[in-house]
């Protein structure tokens, strides 16, 4: 384009082009449908680094109850990252669970994540089934951030889920029906910002500018064979030693942390206290496991910007097009 000439008046109804925004993937889908393994298989084609956005796997020592991907840290300068499969990834068991990971605090930290990806000629891609920190990435949530409340938080903990979402329900209906079912450290973590600051959690959301060019594929399979892959992991992880890794969890920590709701967990903290049968907690994995497969479904589809994809190959030339 030729340097502007004073000389010559200015055109009118000149509009500038939009500045180009960075590339974001993003990898969604329910529990168990194969995200990291098109991650890691998208990474490696499109020199990508891959971003966790799965709430379950930001906690140190939950390596089998939130199967992270098997990988090593290796040290590059004066930074330790977390190589699996030859791929980066980031936000990995890098959290003690006694400290809370919460959507604004993940924002901000993926969102410089995916700047730095990008500023090195790398593809950065968030990869998860954690709808709201999807979303509060890729579409650029403004959330507030309020400190935690100890206190607070430790009164709502020792109330029951049911009675935390009927109070949520009461207070703020649109970010009751905006969660993914009962989930308890979501409905938690709503009323504390509710209860601090008088106004529904709902409200103190709204949406920026965007600040990624996102494409969203999401990973289609049927559902009983989704089932069956729930079903087969759990087994998996049984064997791998998830029984040891939740006494030691619950050992360290106790039971009334977020981060220790989370599936698995839960329900062998129940068997560890002597309530029900290792076999009755194994069932109850299974099963809870597949409802929130299927509350994952129902919010996914609700997005109606996910490209719902059936092979590596079809993501491949999705991603190849929208590169280009």
């Amino acid at each position: 384009m030729p340097l502007h000439d004073s000389s010559t008046p200015a055109l009118p109804n000149f509009t500038a082009p939009p500045v180009s925004l960075p590339k974001l993937l993003v990898i969604l889908g329910p529990t168990a449908s194969g995200k990291t393994d098109l991650a890691v298989a998208l990474a490696k084609k499109f020199r990508g680094e891959v971003i966790s956005a799965d709430s379950r796997q930001f906690y140190k020592g939950t390596d089998i109850g939130s199967d992270i991907i098997p990988g090593k840290w290796v040290k590059r300068g004066s930074r330790r990252i977390y190589i699996a499969r030859g791929v980066p990834h980031h936000l990995l068991a890098f959290r003690p669970v006694s400290r809370p990971f919460t959507v604004a605090e993940f924002r901000t930290v993926a969102i410089r994540l995916a700047r730095k990806i990008a500023s090195q000629g790398r593809l950065p891609i968030l990869a998860g089934g954690s709808g709201l920190y999807l979303r509060a990435v890729a579409e650029n949530y403004q959330i507030p951030q309020i400190a935690a409340d100890p206190a607070l938080r430790g009164r709502l903990e020792r109330r029951s889920t049911a009675s935390l979402l009927a109070e949520l329900k009461r207070r703020d209906p649109v970010y009751a029906a905006r969660i993914m079912g009962p989930n308890r450290r979501y409905i938690t973590r709503a009323l504390e910002v509710i209860l601090k600051t008088g106004r529904p959690f709902s409200e103190l959301q709204t949406r920026g500018e965007p600040e990624f060019d996102v494409l969203k594929l999401g990973v289609r399979r049927p559902r009983r064979e989704i089932y069956r892959r729930i079903e087969a992991r759990v087994d998996e992880q049984i064997r791998r030693g998830l029984l040891a890794e939740a006494k030691k969890l619950g050992q360290r920590h106790g039971w009334d942390l977020p981060a220790m709701s989370a599936l698995g967990h839960r329900q062998l903290g129940e068997h560890l206290a002597g309530r029900i049968s290792l076999e009755e907690a194994v069932r109850l994995i299974k099963r809870d496991t597949r409802h929130y497969a299927k509350r994952q479904l129902t919010w996914f589809k609700k997005d109606k910007g996910v490209k719902w994809i059936k092979s590596p190959q079809a993501a491949a030339r999705l991603v190849k097009k929208w590169l280009n």
